[in-house]
């Protein structure tokens, strides 16, 4: 079995969080709480791949 990459699994359930989030202000019909949480996910995201690219290219994966 494989290691645990940390920080990916960090990435993801930050990830995951954004997007209950999303459902959590849509339910609250708060139009603010729910485009915050999209533009945060979109942050996360893109950090979590840059982060898998370069552990990628250092031959971490």
């Amino acid at each position: 079995m494989k290691q645990i990459k940390w920080p990916l699994l960090f990435f993801a359930f930050a990830a995951a969080s954004c997007m209950i989030g999303i459902g959590i202000a849509i339910g609250e019909r708060s139009i603010a709480g729910a485009i915050f949480c999209v533009i945060a996910l979109v942050f996360v995201m893109g950090f979590g791949f840059k982060k898998k690219k370069q552990m990628r290219e250092a031959g971490e994966l």
